[in-house]
């Protein structure tokens, strides 16, 4: 009997064994630092989208499956040509930063999968590029509004990947490319238009020094007018008498010559 009942637990723990060996690499996992999982139970509730697993050991049951999603940021650079507004040809690096909204994987497993990268990121950023640059002229995109045009390229993206379960950190225009005439026929006209505003300012700065300086003139001689037609024949005299009697007071000596001048007025000549 004892016999037996060794037999049958040799045989359990060779099942046992067995089970390990051919299932162990599906019930026993670990989810690394940055990294989540979603679980499938094809037996049972199907994927399950809400419970998320963080990193860690895990025991799940050999007939489930587990997903493990890179939840780091990524970074993917592209090089694409687009066409403008007039459908000139234009070559443009892109470089792209984002990461999956850990807690929302299930969805993102469901409807893109593990390779959500080449089917959703990469393709909807192109997209984006290639429909932003498409309301642009090449001289726009290289020069005068490529600014405006990086941050409509961003915010497209970023709402398309955002409906998407996709937080994208940045976006980056590294380059634009154009043909060489292209390129050498808009350098010369913003060339030639800087030039034209140096000029234009000048002309502004020197008709306003002129502008000052009439304005100036035209203060002065309406002063002298003011003070000749104050200067009567009463006002001199007070003035005069004034200066005499401030002479009369100095300590210095002086000589009096007194009557001389047409108003009656002495003539005092300084001494020290």
């Amino acid at each position: 009997m004892k016999k037996n009942f060794k037999v049958t637990y040799i045989v359990v723990g060779v099942v046992i064994l067995l089970i390990l060996l051919i299932f162990g690499g599906r019930m026993f996992l670990v989810i690394d630092p940055g990294e989540r999982g979603v679980i499938f139970r094809p037996y049972t509730s199907g994927l399950d989208k809400e419970n998320i697993y963080g990193e860690g050991f895990h025991i799940i049951a050999p007939w489930n499956q587990m997903f493990v999603y890179n939840v780091r940021e990524q970074q993917r650079e592209e090089t694409m040509d687009v066409l403008d507004k007039n459908g000139l040809s234009i070559n443009m690096d892109v470089t792209v930063r984002f990461n999956p909204l850990f807690v929302k994987i299930g969805y993102l497993h469901e409807q893109f999968g593990v390779n959500f990268v080449n089917v959703l990121v990469i393709p909807e950023v192109r997209s984006s590029v290639r429909q932003v640059a498409g309301r642009f002229t090449a001289e726009e995109i290289y020069s005068t509004k490529r600014s405006e045009v990086e941050q409509s390229i961003i915010s497209e993206t970023r709402n398309v990947l955002g409906a998407n379960f996709i937080d994208m950190r940045a976006l980056l225009i590294r380059s634009i490319n154009l043909p060489d005439q292209i390129k050498q026929a808009i350098e010369l006209k913003l060339g030639t238009e800087q030039e034209a505003l140096a000029y234009q300012f000048r002309l502004q700065r020197e008709e306003s020094e002129a502008e000052r300086r009439r304005i100036e003139a035209e203060g002065i001689a309406n002063y002298n007018r003011i003070i000749n037609a104050s200067l009567t024949d009463q006002i001199l005299l007070q003035r005069g008498i004034e200066a005499t009697t401030s002479l009369a007071e100095s300590p210095n000596s002086k000589v009096v010559i007194i009557g001389s001048g047409e108003s009656g007025l002495p003539l005092i000549l300084g001494g020290n």
